[in-house]
């Protein structure tokens, strides 16, 4: 407990400086079975470490330089449009209010277009904020120069690392640590790198099927759905609110606004029903509302570092809590119960377990 109320200090305290380090464990720890592979085939772990990160720092530098001048320019214009849009959801909805609320013989739905129109605007921002934080952070030196040194050198002594920490574990319980250890890496694994598949994966259906809809700002919302998608069920409804809300402002027939919800529909029914159970499969044992929890919980404690922190922490504490909840049902503690003092067991003739006089 101490050791862990000192690393919990320690990384309060910290994390405005861990940011590199963090992302840096997480780029090794998702490209160390890559390096693993090139080691199999006789390359040098360095060389193949090298090679394995010099390939992902081109594709994730293209991808930035390509994505974010369109991000941007959409972005911005849709930051300068959002007050005619809520003007215009205001016009079309104003009419519908009236007659639900005359129907209801009171006014219960007549600050709807407000509440609409803050959640418009909440979503804008918030998209606002992950594109502007997501640059400011690119921009930051230290995760720039800092960040792929630590990568490099966890990556080339990832393995050297893991055997160190193994010859550190107590014999008697070796096995077992081992056991445990390796169901958090499946666990962590299979969620973080089966769900970024598919949230790259929906990012880009979203986009292009927005885009083809002639969407204004189809490809900024396509990408802010994908990216947010590893939170349950957040990005599918605040994209598709954010999408048909823009839809019925820019278009004067319900039937785009039915196709751009019909997307949204298709989204879910692949990513629940193809893309999740393929790609990331039911038994990572990462319920969705302890995943909300630990990345809210994380955020609000340590900032973005927090978020990165939270769902290794949450596989961790879900893998022990699995583990204890075994052991205790397997116990005689729960099958049979707390057994009896002697001194509180009366023996059958009569006399105290404990004393041995009559009673």
């Amino acid at each position: 407990m101490v050791f862990l109320a000192s690393g919990l200090v320690a990384l309060y305290a910290l994390s405005n400086v861990l940011l590199p380090f963090v992302a840096g464990m997480a780029i090794a720890y998702f490209l160390d079975p890559v390096v693993d592979r090139f080691a199999k085939t006789g390359w040098p772990r360095t060389l193949g470490t090298a090679i394995v990160l010099v390939g992902f720092l081109v594709i994730t530098i293209s991808l930035f330089l390509l994505l974010v001048p369109v991000v941007n320019a959409q972005l911005l214009r849709l930051i300068e449009v959002v007050p005619a849009v809520l003007e215009r959801l205001e016009l079309i909805l104003h009419p519908i209010l009236e007659q639900l609320n005359a129907g209801a013989d009171g006014e219960p739905l007549r600050n709807l277009p407000s509440i609409a129109g803050g959640a418009l605007k909440w979503a804008v921002g918030l998209l606002g904020g992950l594109v502007s934080g997501g640059v400011a952070v690119a921009n930051m030196v230290s995760l720039v120069l800092i960040t792929p040194i630590v990568a490099f050198y966890l990556l080339r002594d990832w393995d050297h690392m893991v055997a160190t920490i193994d010859g550190w574990l107590p014999q008697a319980q070796r096995e077992t640590i081992r056991t445990q250890s390796r169901e958090v890496d499946r666990t962590l694994a299979g969620f973080v790198r089966g769900q970024g598949s598919v949230c790259i994966i929906l990012a880009v259906f979203y986009a292009v099927m927005l885009s083809l809809a002639e969407l204004q700002f189809g490809v900024v919302i396509g990408i802010f759905v994908g990216v947010i998608s590893f939170v349950p069920f957040v990005g599918a409804v605040v994209g598709g609110l954010l999408s048909v809300g823009l839809a019925a402002a820019q278009f004067d027939t319900w039937q785009p606004i039915a196709i751009i919800a019909g997307i949204f529909v298709v989204g879910q029914i692949l990513e629940g029903n193809i893309l999740t159970p393929k790609l990331v499969g039911d038994a990572v044992g990462l319920h969705p509302v302890w995943v909300i929890f630990a990345l809210l919980a994380g955020g609000t404690l340590f900032g973005f570092v927090g978020i990165l922190l939270a769902l290794p922490a949450a596989a961790v504490i879900g893998v022990l809590t699995r583990f204890g909840l075994s052991e205790y049902l397997m116990s005689p503690l729960h099958l049979r119960g707390i057994p009896p003092h002697d001194d509180d067991v009366e023996n059958n003739d009569g006399t105290s377990g404990g004393n041995g006089t009559k009673s």
